[in-house]
């Protein structure tokens, strides 16, 4: 059943181009990076730390602003400047002790491919590439930077009885 692979995961990983920012850069004149995220996307990630996923971001870009973040949101295991996301990925699930089986994986474009081909739900934000449309089990209905994330990481909470207001949060 559809919901079953949602039900199932016990922990996220992320690309940054494309599926937490637009995938468009701005560069200031001293050749900085500058991207711009989700607050939504934002509030779905933070809240999956605090019930306990692990969450890792594994990007090839260089940017210490996407570090910092991502720290932000309470995600330490930011992987920066990666050539072979599937190494890190791989490493990443044995030093934490999980399985590629039980992680759902967003990417956007043809460095995740070898990833979301291994994963128990490979996904991608509506405006990936047909490559990555092609092998995930989810396209959301969101672009990447418009709440892709959010989107996945709600529909898993959910289903799990997870998503609920974070207690740290006050109500407005």
């Amino acid at each position: 059943m559809f919901f079953d692979k949602f039900k199932r995961v016990k922990a996220f990983v992320f690309d940054v181009d494309g599926v937490l920012s637009d995938g468009n850069i701005l560069v200031t004149e001293q050749g900085d990076q500058l991207r711009s995220f989700n607050i939504k996307d934002g509030y779905a990630m933070q809240l999956a730390v605090k019930k306990g996923y692990p969450m890792a971001v594994i990007t090839g870009g260089r940017s210490v602003g996407v570090k910092k973040r991502m720290e932000g949101l309470g995600i330490t295991d930011v992987f920066l400047a990666v050539s072979d996301k599937s190494a890190v990925f791989h490493k990443w699930l044995s030093d934490r002790e999980l399985t590629a089986a039980d992680t759902l994986y967003m990417g956007d474009d043809i460095p995740d491919l070898a990833n979301l081909k291994i994963v128990g739900l490979p996904t991608c934000p509506a405006d990936a590439v047909e490559e990555i449309k092609a092998v995930a089990f989810y396209v959301s209905g969101c672009k990447g930077g418009q709440g892709a994330v959010r989107d996945v990481i709600e529909k898993v909470m959910k289903l799990q009885g997870t998503w609920r207001e974070d207690p740290e949060v006050p109500s407005i």
